[in-house]
């Protein structure tokens, strides 16, 4: 295990200069993250599909039944620390927070059963840990370019006129605007020629509770030549991801961990491959974790002053999901 920002970059720094293709794991506060090569790689251990990018074969249709029961947070505990949030917004402290909380969850499969039957652009198996199959991505880079992609704004698809209602809501148009900003930033500090090439667009998401609809845009930058020897301290920069944590983010991160009260451990982390010239990474949402002899779906969303609690409670809960079918 890596331990500490420094310690990743310069590994990874090390394996970019070399072009030596690898996985990296790193988790949200950077105190346990995993770099491997490839080719080291036990699949009994480890196992990895990043955007077709894989060491396992994807099984058949799930033709079981999928049953989740949800032991969530109580309202009235999440209503505390939104009220928490709130405060720090009226204060001028932050203007976004991406609130998160785990739900014990009981479900009739496995971690490994979930990774391999899940459809997901970015999932992952780790060491009968966790599992994660997250729609996000973190960033690509492919030549020069390097890209991301935030996802901000969920809906389920069978609310009337589903399309029209996130794109037009108040509140899900600021929490974007302001990633895509805040994104924007991280990006300029890595790469020129920052550019929104795409704004507020549609993903549909498939899973066992039904269709959700996810807004995203794309947002692009050129990097220097020879930026695969300064790999890792591009990766670290952008560290932890804008998008499930807020702005601005070192603020916003103290907040979160004042309010959250538990360990986001891998989850909110990010993870990926370079395969010694390009690199495709996602964001560690959707994921189940075992822990204490049960298993632990972490989950939550982003939070500005027009946020509605209700809301905002019910879409951590609509984001407990498998999206095996």
């Amino acid at each position: 295990m890596l331990n500490g920002k420094k310690e990743i970059a310069d590994v990874l720094n090390s394996y970019g200069r070399k072009k030596t293709p690898v996985l990296f794991i790193i988790d949200f506060d950077m105190n346990e993250s995993v770099v491997l090569p490839i080719h080291g790689i036990s699949s009994s251990d480890i196992m990895y599909d990043i955007n077709g990018f894989t060491n396992t074969t994807r099984l058949k249709n799930y033709t079981g039944e999928i049953s989740i029961k949800k032991s969530p947070i109580s309202f009235k505990k999440y209503e505390n620390a939104f009220n928490h949030v709130i405060n720090e917004f009226r204060k001028g402290n932050s203007f976004l927070l991406n609130l998160t909380f785990p739900t014990e969850i009981n479900i009739n499969l496995e971690l490994k059963e979930i990774y391999s039957y899940s459809r997901a652009k970015y999932k992952l198996f780790f060491n009968d840990q966790f599992t994660v199959f997250s729609p996000e991505t973190f960033v690509r880079i492919s030549g020069d370019t390097i890209r991301s992609f935030p996802m901000k704004g969920t809906i389920n698809a069978s609310v009337p006129d589903a399309e029209k209602t996130i794109i037009n809501d108040e509140k899900e148009f600021a929490e974007h605007i302001t990633i895509v900003d805040l994104i924007r930033n991280d990006l300029g500090m890595v790469s020129d020629r920052v550019d929104v090439e795409r704004f507020r667009y549609i993903d549909r998401l498939i899973t066992s509770e039904g269709e959700l609809l996810q807004v995203s845009s794309a947002v692009s930058g050129k990097l220097a030549y020879g930026w695969q020897s300064k790999l890792g301290d591009i990766i670290t920069s952008l560290l932890p991801a804008g998008s499930v944590t807020g702005a601005p983010k070192k603020k916003t991160v103290e907040i979160i961990k004042s309010v959250e009260n538990y360990d986001r451990g891998f989850y909110t982390g990010i993870f990926g491959y370079f395969d010694g010239e390009n690199l495709d990474s996602g964001v560690m949402i959707r994921f189940i974790e075992r822990k204490d002899g049960g298993k632990f779906f972490k989950s939550g969303g982003g939070l500005t002053i027009y946020s509605d609690v209700n809301k905002e409670y019910n879409e951590l809960l609509e984001k407990i999901y498998v999206p095996v079918y």
